[in-house]
């Protein structure tokens, strides 16, 4: 791979109004939609309205979809208010712009640091952020240390709470904050503080159900990196508040980890390069410890714990994002600290300084690599907020997809038919046609490279309930069906897949890349004949290796 410039947004002394011309959004394709409507104002409501959602609990069988335009974002950011990372809020900001985001979610580590200086500090920033990209929506969130598991995004609309109600999560709420760390198996504390994690969701959810915020979310942030979110967990965060603990990441940021000659001969793609320890779920097997594709075990493996939770008939939504610190190739470090100052005492670092020389990093810039699509009835935070708990999502990795719209219907029906992350309820037997528009990429990613999509598969799993045992992660009714050949087509085009709805209610979600690397799934080749897999250590060229993913579609028979 050859060695990437410093982009010129990168600099703190470009001013981000010198880069509208270069930035890529859907503000066109919104207008056209008759989705983006005047200019949106902060205040007390966070932004325009959006219709309302049902819970991720609720039966709303649909029939004719509402009209979407998608909005592309990332949730998981890191600036100078985290301790591990070294950017400005512009430069992110500005790095976003450029590679066409239309939201993004800043969220900084908890420590001491941040909760008693940086949280209020990074808002006045956010603000200003804000102000510089006025194309963009910019929320303020936090990476919570979940007790007795890993890492969370939790984020909220703005509003006059925003801060308060993140800096309040974070100091009562916090495992690394209260020591409440412990997760191991028999441990003397760890059902304590499990079920501290849970109160926590609850909490968020009693904020927004008052109408402290206007709205909350939390996704699980790389959950199979040290193999501490076990199954019963993520499955009792959901159950805590599925309308606020929608899903997780299906794969994680730091996808530059692996650039071959860049980190050394053991790195891997998403810094996934652990072994299990004390902490870990016992049941997960040791391959449950890499990236497949660049995505994780939990989200890659077809049957796997994805699917385990899908089978349940609940939504768990995927994503994936940046979680930007420090950026490959990039020439910045982290600025020099006054004396008498650190962290601790400023929750802030030194505003990075400028070297000329490739600084180490595993991550791309928002946007630039990994790309999380949101459906949306219109333009605001609270409409983007609504596509996530709505499941309206499919996420790509290297721009491999300009676009993407699914659909299921009955084939007696004259409708556009039920979107990602929606039900349509059928009858035993009925004849069904999920539709598939692809739009390919039309000009070259930020690499330089044309993507070209070689694949689709049709993954279809039985909805069963509730799980008796709140640790498996086997679907075993879950595979691939279809595989379409799509190598060479070009432009927008329309796949047609009957499906037949057989005795009980299932799901169908789909996946696809570019065909350059793939191998039996970790379930069989009866389960996933050609599915992502693992690199060689050290190996692992992101650009080379891309996929996308969808949210299910529930079809309930009854």
């Amino acid at each position: 791979m050859r060695e990437q410039q410093l982009p010129v947004w990168a600099d703190p002394s470009v001013s981000p109004a010198d880069l509208d011309a270069q930035g890529v959004s859907r503000r066109g394709l919104l207008r056209g939609a008759g989705l983006f409507g005047t200019a949106f104002a902060l205040g007390a409501a966070g932004s325009l309205a959006a219709p309302a959602v049902a819970s991720a609990d609720s039966r709303h069988y649909g029939g004719d979809d509402p009209r979407l335009a998608y909005l592309v974002g990332d949730h998981h950011i890191h600036t100078v208010y985290s301790h591990d990372a070294k950017y400005t809020f512009s430069q992110l900001a500005a790095a976003g712009a450029t590679y066409g985001l239309d939201w993004m979610v800043f969220t900084e580590h908890s420590n001491f640091g941040h909760a008693d200086f940086g949280a209020a500090l990074e808002h006045r920033e956010i603000l200003k952020a804000r102000a510089e990209n006025p194309r963009q929506l910019i929320f303020q969130g936090l990476e919570w240390y979940i007790p007795a598991a890993e890492h969370c995004t939790v984020f909220t609309t703005p509003g006059p709470h925003e801060v308060d109600l993140l800096t309040r999560f974070e100091s009562a709420y916090d495992g690394k904050l209260l020591g409440y760390t412990d997760g191991s198996v028999g441990g003397a504390n760890t059902a304590r503080n499990e079920a501290h994690a849970v109160e926590a969701i609850k909490w968020l959810a009693e904020q927004r159900r008052t109408g402290y915020v206007d709205d909350v979310l939390v996704l699980a942030n790389h959950p199979l990196r040290l193999g501490i979110d076990s199954p019963h967990e993520m499955r009792a965060w959901r159950d805590a508040a599925p309308e606020i603990m929608i899903g997780m990441e299906g794969a994680p940021g730091a996808q530059g980890a692996a650039i071959p000659g860049w980190r050394g001969a053991t790195s891997m793609r998403g810094e996934y390069e652990n072994k299990p320890s004390a902490q870990s779920w016992p049941g997960y097997p040791a391959e449950a410890y890499l990236t497949y594709g660049g995505f994780d075990w939990s989200t890659a493996t077809v049957g796997g714990l994805w699917d385990a939770m899908l089978a349940e008939g609940r939504l768990f939504s995927i994503t994936t994002n940046s979680d930007a610190h420090r950026i490959v190739f990039d020439t910045w470090r982290n600025g020099d600290w006054p004396a008498g100052q650190n962290f601790d005492n400023t929750g802030k670092l030194p505003d990075p300084v400028n070297t000329d020389t490739p600084q180490p990093g595993s991550d791309f810039w928002p946007g630039q690599f990994s790309r999380t699509h949101v459906g949306v009835t219109r333009y605001g935070y609270r409409a983007v907020m609504a596509g996530l708990r709505a499941g309206r999502v499919w996420l790509d990795h290297g721009h491999l997809l300009d676009g993407l719209d699914v659909r299921v219907k009955r084939d007696r029906d004259h409708v556009r038919g039920v979107t990602l992350g929606g039900r349509l309820r059928v009858r035993k037997g009925e004849k069904l046609t999920l539709t598939v528009t692809v739009t390919t990429a039309s000009r070259p990613n930020p690499q330089g490279i044309l993507p070209e999509l070689a694949h689709v598969d049709v993954i279809r799993g039985a909805v069963r309930g509730p799980v008796t045992d709140r640790d498996a992660w086997k679907a075993p009714d879950t595979k691939v069906v279809h595989t379409e050949d799509v190598s060479g087509r070009k432009g927008t085009y329309t796949l047609r897949i009957p499906i037949t709805a057989g005795d009980e209610s299932f799901y169908v979600r789909l996946r696809g890349s570019d065909g350059n690397r793939n191998g039996t799934g970790y379930l069989g080749a009866s389960v996933d004949p050609h599915g992502p897999i693992p690199h060689e250590p050290g190996d692992g060229d992101p650009w080379k290796d891309t996929w996308f993913y969808s949210n299910p579609v529930f079809i309930d028979v009854g």
